[in-house]
């Protein structure tokens, strides 16, 4: 595997903009805008290019719910947000706002 880029400041507020706009659509019930938005977030600097494909292969196997297909979407964004910010210096997380809900979320994980 090649040696990537590091993340930028701007790469986790885009993934965390699109991952706070996800969970909006989700809590009202906008699957398909919801899961859009949880894809989107995971792909800013993917640590992993085949993976949204491999998990949406899987899920649409089981025939899952769009409900559950968001919550999985919801998964992967938020892992992949929160591997993001520990890609970020010390230095550049202090300009990054972190949503203290989703720091909260990311300490139980």
């Amino acid at each position: 595997m090649t040696e990537k880029t590091p993340v930028t400041v701007d790469e986790v507020r885009d993934a965390q903009d699109n991952f706070k706009n996800g969970a909006t659509h989700h809590e009202n019930k906008n699957y398909k805008e919801a899961i859009a938005a949880f894809k989107k977030s995971a792909m800013i600097h993917p640590f992993d290019e085949n993976h949204l494909n491999e998990l949406e292969v899987k899920l649409k196997a089981a025939s899952y719910k769009l409900q559950q297909e968001s919550i999985a979407f919801m998964g992967c964004a938020a892992v992949h947000l929160n591997e993001m910010i520990h890609g970020l210096d010390e230095d550049q997380k202090q300009e990054v706002p972190v949503d203290e809900s989703l720091m909260n979320a990311f300490k139980e994980w």
